[in-house]
């Protein structure tokens, strides 16, 4: 047939047609190799032999418009919806400089409105669609996705979303899990919006990172991974934008760590005590009200951060745009930057090199998994073998400048969750006890630094005890020292 022609409605039905005999979702076209068929991103047999360039070129017909074939030249991915009249939506993406590849999905992502009156199989103005390129691993959802799950999950002001298949999905509201329907998850790659590449990639990896903008739901983070069961997934619901340092209604005012010329803070928590909400916003008020450069690293990129007329935003994501935090702290020193952000200090390479920016005259911010204050810093000690630890000690001492703890716990009137932080600031006492390794008399040093800004955990439960906004149930509950909690309550 020759090309440039619309290609018989049976011809591209027919391949369509394997994939939905076969209980599969995704096919995949690529010029010289064979074609490849996955269900939920499992492989899937399918002998079919290769095609060449021309074969798919005839095969897609006028679906290959001039248009798509400059975009696709120019590096660019191109998406649309072609309408099958015997299976259904399928979303499209075409991509490939050299060798053109071809991606089929079956239930296309994109809500796909009424179309008018047109042949079958061929598509409409409003079946067929181009979108912006999505660059994995970051997923990229375009307006009109439907994602309902996650949108219902975001009116319920869910902080989490967990699905898993053959099991309902459940939602974290105010900490606590609870059913968000009774019906069962049956694609939760679907439910989620993976593409076929991102399919792909989970089923070669076993797990995948994503952030997404949803329609009707804001930003969200995606941690898709497989398990005994079959596919799950954990979406984490976050703002649009950082939040103002002011919004987060924080027991102690933080606001003079944004202004630090150099040095390192961290921001320490459990999984979802809202430590990246906390370095987000230490982050934005920074970047209003001074005039810096700012380079995040994160993984993968979470809430929005906007540029102003007197500073700049440059942010990097790990897996996609630097292959590791480490090395991109090393590229990050050659980029002339007043504040790094460094979204987890895994590996003690990551903090060697986040300690020699914090010395070398720049403000970095990172995040740390530690319940508290003394745990981040035995965490950082421990990273390292014994004959190296007196060193880092040493410049640990130097460049530190705070550490921040954080938890959230249920308000006693319900409708949402506080803060509370414990406050450690480096005075020439806490450096001293940093280099020395006595992470046992950091407690004592919260309890008496007050006048410094300190605050122990405890102090902090306790005032909220009595301001009537915790339980004090729940304050024993998260207490480290039960009897210093009693003490504060008792004056």
């Amino acid at each position: 047939m020759p090309a440039g022609v619309a290609p018989p409605v049976a011809w591209i039905d027919s391949l369509l047609s394997i994939v939905v005999e076969r209980g599969a979702d995704e096919l995949r076209v690529t010029a010289g190799l064979e074609p490849q068929m996955f269900a939920k991103g499992a492989a899937r047999r399918l002998a079919i032999q290769k095609m060449s360039q021309r074969d798919i070129e005839d095969l897609l017909g006028t679906l290959l418009s001039q248009e798509r074939r400059a975009l696709i030249a120019s590096g660019e991915k191109v998406e649309f919806v072609y309408q099958s009249a015997s299976h259904g939506p399928f979303q499209v993406t075409l991509s490939g400089q050299s060798e053109l590849s071809v991606l089929f999905i079956r239930g296309a992502a994109a809500v796909v409105k009424a179309p008018p009156a047109a042949p079958a199989g061929h598509a409409t103005s409003a079946s067929v669609e181009t979108a912006e390129p999505r660059s994995a691993p970051e997923m990229a959802t375009a307006e009109g996705v439907a994602l309902p799950l996650i949108v219902e999950a975001a009116h319920l002001r869910a902080s989490d979303l967990h699905l898993a298949e053959g099991e309902p999905p459940l939602v974290r509201v105010d900490g606590v899990l609870r059913p968000l329907s009774r019906e069962r998850t049956t694609d939760v790659a679907s439910a989620i919006g993976l593409s076929l590449e991102e399919r792909s990639s989970l089923a070669s990896r076993g797990s995948i990172d994503l952030s997404a903008k949803v329609p009707g739901a804001g930003h969200v983070r995606v941690h898709a991974y497989r398990a005994a069961g079959g596919l799950a997934a954990a979406v984490r619901l976050l703002p649009d934008a950082a939040p103002a340092l002011s919004a987060l209604g924080l027991p102690v005012a933080l606001d003079d760590l944004a202004m630090l010329q150099h040095g390192l803070v961290l921001v320490c928590g459990p999984a979802g005590a809202g430590k990246s909400t906390t370095l987000a916003a230490l982050a934005r008020e920074a970047l209003t009200r001074r005039s810096i450069v700012l380079v995040t690293l994160e993984d993968p990129i979470e809430f929005g951060l906007s540029a102003t007329e007197r500073s700049l935003v440059r942010r990097r994501q790990v897996g996609r745009d630097v292959a590791t935090f480490s090395a991109g702290l090393r590229d990050a020193l050659r980029e002339d930057p007043d504040v790094l952000v460094v979204g987890e200090m895994r590996d003690p390479e990551t903090i060697a090199l986040a300690l020699t920016a914090a010395e070398t005259g720049h403000l970095v911010l990172g995040s740390l998994h530690s319940r508290s204050v003394s745990s981040a810093l035995q965490r950082i000690f421990d990273s390292y073998p014994a004959e190296r630890q007196a060193h880092i000690r040493v410049q640990l001492a130097e460049a530190l400048r705070a550490v921040v703890a954080q938890r959230l716990v249920p308000r006693k009137a319900g409708q949402g969750r506080l803060p509370v932080l414990e406050v450690l600031r480096v005075t020439i006492a806490v450096a001293n006890t940093i280099r020395e390794g006595r992470t046992a008399s950091i407690p004592s040093l919260l309890q008496s630094g007050r006048r410094e800004g300190m605050l122990s955990l405890e102090r902090c439960l306790s005032d909220r005890v009595r301001a009537g906004e915790i339980d004090v149930e729940e304050a024993r509950s998260i207490a480290g020292d039960a009897a210093s909690l009693a003490t504060y309550l008792a004056d």
